[in-house]
C-alpha cells in the first residue's frame, strides 16, 4: 500500500473543498473515485476523478446560467450518490453555500429550513418528494428554481405545471468546457449551513467554512490511516456531517474510492458485494447486526452459542494483549480453531476486508464494541458534534479504549469545565449559528470555548470518556440524579427491544417506555402463553414481568438504585414523519414524553398502563 503521506492533499494546498476536489482530479486523473449501482441497467458502475471532474464542469455551467449571487444558499435533498458529491463542488465552485436535507425528513421540518436559510435553488431526488414539499412550500418566496433529478412521467408533468420545475436533464448543458478553478479563494468563507437535528426544538443552522471542514478531514487523518487503496461504504446520509467530512472531504484528500449503498435494507448484500476496507457507521447499525448476528446463533442451538461465547472472550483477550493492556493466556492457543469456525464467518459477512469501522454519532454500547473487535473487526469510537464540523476525537486502532471516544483529534483541545461539561476548542468550532447570535453566545464563550452540553472525564491516558449529558439528567424526586442515555443503551442490546426511552424527572422511581421487535414479539409472547395478534397481549402482567426482568438483566452492571420498576409496551416504532424521533434516528424526549403523557400517568398511579 502506498503511504498516506505520499499522496494526501494538505488544507494548506487545498484552501477551499472545491480546490481539494480540483487537484485531486490533477493528481489522480484515471484512478477510481466513486462505485454506485445504476438502477436502470441494474449493474455497478464506476466513474473515475477525471470522469466526475467533466460532471462537475457541466453543473458549473448550468449554475451560471441561474440568476444567483455569491453567498446565495442552495439545498440539495438526494440519497447518497455521485449527483451529490457533483452538486456541492459545483455550487461550492461558484462561491454558493451547500445546504444538506435529509430524504427522509418531514416535509415541514424542511420547509422551515428552507425558509430560514433564504434557500434560491432547490435540488430534489424525485417528483413524489417535490409534491409532499411543494404543500408545505408557499408559491411567493426566495425559493426561484426546483430541480428533480430523477425524469420520469411524473417529474416531467411537475415540470410542466410549476415554472419553478427543471429536470436534471434539462437544466445541464449537452456539453461543458475545463473545470472552472477559483484562484486565491478565501479558505474561511462559509461553505456550508447544516441543520442540527432539533431534538428539543426548532433546528439551528450551523455555520462552516471550507477550513472549518478541511482542517478536520486532514487532522482526522493524522489518527486514523487512509490510503489511495481504501475503499469506502457509503451510507450514513451525506446530510450527516460525521459522513460528509469523514466519508467524502476526507477521501477526497486521500484519494480513496467511495462506493454508495443501494439503500440500508440491502447493506448486508453490498457489503458483501463492495468488501469495504473503511466502514463509517452510527451505533445503531453495529447494534442492529449484533442482534441478528446473536439471534441466529442462539436460535442454530448446539454447539453454535458455546463456541461463539468462546471465540468472543478468547478474541476479546487476544485483543488486550495486542494492546499492551493483558498477557498471554493459555486459552489463545484455542484462536485459529476459532477463528475458522467463527470469526472468520463473522468478518465474511462484512465483506472480509474491513481494517478500520468507525462509529460515532452517539454512545456505542461497550458489550456490542467488544464482539466485534473478539471477531477481528476493529471497531473505534469517536466523538463530535456538527458545531464542531463532526470529529473531535476518536480511538487509534493501535490505542483503542472501546469504552472512550478516544483521544482529541491534532489541534483540537478539551477540557472539563463546571458541572463536568466537555469544552472544546480548535479549527473545526463553527462560525455560529445563522441568523442566532444568543444561541451562539450560549455555546462558545469569549476565550473561544464551545460548550457541548455533554458530561466527560478525561482518563490517565489522556482518553475522553463521555458520562452523561447535562440536560438529559434525571432528577428523581428524592434528588437522586441519573442519565438515562447508558440505561437505555443497555437495555437496548436485548435482541427483544427496538426502541427504549427511560422517564423519572421529578418522579419517586424510574419507569421505561419500550418499543418491541415486531418480528421477536410473536415467538416471545407464545412462550408465556400469551396471543400476539391480541393488542392486550402488550398489557398482561405476565408479559410486563417477563419484559421487566429481562430489563434488569441487562441493567446489572449499573447501581443498586437505577431499578425500573414498570414499563409501557408498544410494537408501534417511533419514526421521523410522527416527530417522535429526528432524521439522525435520536429520540426527541419531549415529543415522546408529550406522546405518551397517559400512559407515563399511568405507570406513575397504579392503574393498568394501557
Amino acid at each position: 500500500m502506498a503511504r498516506l503521506h505520499e499522496n494526501l492533499i494538505s488544507p494548506d494546498h487545498a484552501r477551499t473543498l472545491d480546490g481539494l476536489f480540483a487537484l485531486r482530479i490533477r493528481r489522480s486523473p484515471e484512478r477510481p473515485a466513486y462505485v454506485y449501482h445504476d438502477r436502470k441497467v441494474r449493474e455497478w458502475r464506476e466513474l473515475s476523478w477525471n470522469e466526475m471532474g467533466r460532471m462537475v464542469a457541466r453543473w458549473q455551467q448550468a449554475f451560471a446560467g441561474e440568476a444567483l449571487q455569491e453567498g446565495d444558499r442552495v439545498a440539495l435533498q438526494l440519497r447518497n450518490c455521485p449527483e451529490w458529491v457533483v452538486f456541492d463542488q459545483a455550487a461550492m465552485s461558484q462561491c454558493l453555500v451547500t445546504v444538506p436535507l435529509y430524504t427522509d425528513d418531514r416535509p415541514d421540518n424542511i420547509a422551515y429550513i428552507l425558509e430560514e436559510a433564504c434557500v434560491r435553488l432547490l435540488l430534489v431526488q424525485d417528483a413524489g418528494r417535490w409534491r409532499r414539499l411543494s404543500k408545505v412550500i408557499p408559491d411567493k418566496g426566495p425559493l426561484q428554481r426546483v430541480l428533480l433529478l430523477d425524469d420520469g412521467e411524473a417529474a416531467r408533468q411537475l415540470a410542466a405545471e410549476d415554472d419553478r420545475v427543471c429536470l436534471i436533464a434539462d437544466w445541464l448543458p449537452v456539453q461543458a468546457g475545463e473545470l472552472r478553478v477559483r484562484k486565491d479563494a478565501d479558505p474561511h468563507a462559509l461553505a456550508s449551513i447544516v441543520y442540527t437535528s432539533g431534538t428539543t426544538g426548532r433546528p439551528k443552522g450551523v455555520m462552516l467554512s471550507h477550513h472549518n471542514m478541511l482542517s478536520v478531514a486532514h487532522d482526522g487523518v493524522t489518527m486514523l490511516d487512509v490510503y489511495e487503496e481504501d475503499s469506502f461504504l457509503s451510507f450514513l446520509p451525506l446530510s450527516h456531517t460525521l459522513e460528509r467530512t469523514a466519508g467524502y472531504y476526507l477521501s477526497i484528500m486521500t484519494g480513496s474510492t467511495v462506493a454508495y449503498v443501494r439503500s440500508v435494507s440491502q447493506l448486508a448484500e453490498d457489503l458483501q458485494q463492495i468488501r469495504p476496507t473503511v466502514l463509517i457507521a452510527v451505533p445503531r447499525i453495529f447494534e442492529r447486526v449484533h442482534a441478528r448476528l446473536t439471534g441466529q446463533i442462539e436460535k442454530r442451538g448446539g454447539l453454535a452459542p458455546l463456541l461463539f461465547r468462546a471465540a468472543t472472550r478468547i478474541g476479546w483477550q487476544r485483543f488486550l494483549r495486542q494492546q499492551g493492556r493483558g498477557g498471554w493466556t493459555p486459552g489463545q492457543l484455542l484462536w485459529p480453531l476459532l477463528d475458522r469456525l467463527v470469526a472468520s464467518k463473522v468478518r465474511a459477512r462484512l465483506g472480509g476486508r474491513l481494517r478500520a469501522a468507525v462509529s460515532g454519532g452517539a454512545a456505542l454500547s461497550e458489550e456490542v464494541a467488544q464482539v466485534f473487535i473478539a471477531m477481528g473487526i476493529p471497531i473505534v469510537q469517536g466523538y463530535g458534534l456538527t458545531e464542531t464540523s463532526s470529529v473531535v476525537s476518536v480511538n487509534p486502532l493501535e490505542n483503542n479504549i472501546p469504552a472512550s471516544v478516544g483521544l482529541p483529534i491534532r489541534g483540537v483541545e478539551v477540557r472539563i469545565g463546571e458541572n463536568d461539561e466537555l469544552l472544546v476548542t480548535g479549527p473545526g468550532v463553527m462560525q455560529g449559528y445563522r441568523g442566532n447570535h444568543k444561541a451562539t453566545a450560549q455555546v462558545i464563550d469569549p476565550d473561544g470555548w464551545l460548550h457541548t452540553g455533554d458530561q466527560a472525564r478525561i482518563g490517565e491516558t489522556g482518553h475522553l470518556y463521555i458520562t452523561g449529558r447535562i440536560k438529559d439528567i434525571l432528577v428523581l424526586s428524592n434528588g437522586e440524579k441519573i442519565p438515562p442515555g447508558d440505561m437505555e443503551l443497555a437495555i437496548q442490546i436485548d435482541s427483544l427491544f427496538e426502541q427504549v426511552m427511560v422517564v423519572g424527572e421529578g418522579r419517586p422511581y424510574l419507569v421505561a417506555l419500550i418499543v418491541l421487535k415486531a418480528d421477536h414479539w410473536p415467538g416471545f409472547a407464545q412462550d408465556l402463553g400469551l396471543d400476539p395478534l391480541d393488542p392486550e397481549s402488550l398489557r398482561d402482567e405476565k408479559g410486563l414481568k417477563a419484559v421487566q426482568r429481562r430489563v434488569q438483566v441487562a441493567l446489572e452492571g449499573f447501581p443498586g438504585y437505577v431499578k425500573i420498576r414498570r414499563v409501557f409496551l408498544t410494537l408501534e416504532p417511533w419514526t421521523i414523519d410522527d416527530g417522535l424521533i429526528t432524521p439522525t434516528l435520536k429520540v426527541k424526549r419531549p415529543r415522546v414524553i408529550e406522546h405518551y403523557a397517559a400512559e407515563i400517568e399511568a405507570l406513575y398511579d397504579g392503574r393498568p398502563a394501557g
